[in-house]
């Protein structure tokens, strides 16, 4: 199976300014994506960084990795969603001959990802999976402490007939995480990755699980870089 590592980095950020080239510990944030897929078995060649930003692309130059393209600016708004983003790299490489049976996305905001959870992940693939994803146990669980409103505006359980009255006893559920997705690419050209009927999930643990999109996030994710050292 020959894969890209997709790792999409748009120059605009709301949540933190700036946070693809932010330095999170010892480099900037999007090194950590990069270092984290040349250590899982990537060749350079096969490690797409998708950037609108000259910026972005010169502090991941200067790291040793060639930015094959800058991405359109359609594809760079607060709207354009992560689908058109890897259909275009897709697209990009296509026309100079090289195909791909799978897209390994790397979103930058989950620097606690390790080398080891990309190739794990990756392992779980194979034909007739749409895709694999990885996952941590929910912090809420429908069965359990999730309600909704009726057309009353009375409080009802979520899902089940609410006889669980301990959380342990209600079955798991999982939430991405955003750290990877192994996405066949077959699947991927006939529908959104959103509408895959088959997703398998990759597990991982909650102390790997944190995704920057505040500063609080980038906080507690540097704390907990930290007390792994």
């Amino acid at each position: 199976m020959r894969s890209l590592y997709l790792i999409p980095a748009r120059g605009g950020s709301k949540g933190i300014p700036g946070k693809n080239i932010k330095p999170f510990l010892d480099k900037p944030l999007i090194c950590h994506a990069i270092d984290q897929a040349r250590e899982a078995g990537a060749d350079d060649c096969d490690i797409c960084v998708s950037t609108d930003s000259d910026g972005i692309r010169r502090v991941v130059e200067e790291y040793g990795l060639k930015v094959p393209f800058l991405r359109p600016a359609e594809l760079a708004t607060d709207t354009a969603g992560t689908y058109g983003v890897i259909l275009h790299a897709l697209e990009w490489y296509r026309e100079r001959g090289r195909e791909y049976d799978a897209v390994v996305l790397l979103q930058t905001t989950s620097p606690l990802r390790c080398a080891a959870d990309i190739r794990e992940a990756v392992a779980l693939w194979r034909p007739g999976i749409d895709m694999v994803v990885s996952v941590c146990e929910a912090s809420a669980n429908p069965y359990y402490n999730i309600f909704e409103a009726d057309a009353d505006g009375n409080l009802h359980i979520s899902k089940g007939d609410g006889r669980f009255t301990r959380r342990q006893d209600a079955p798991k559920v999982w939430e991405y995480n955003g750290a990877v997705y192994v996405m066949a690419v077959p699947s991927l050209l006939r529908m959104p990755y959103s509408q895959f009927p088959v997703r398998k999930p990759y597990v991982m643990p909650a102390d790997r699980s944190v995704d920057l999109d505040t500063p609080a996030d980038w906080l507690r994710a540097e704390q907990q870089a930290l007390a792994r050292q």
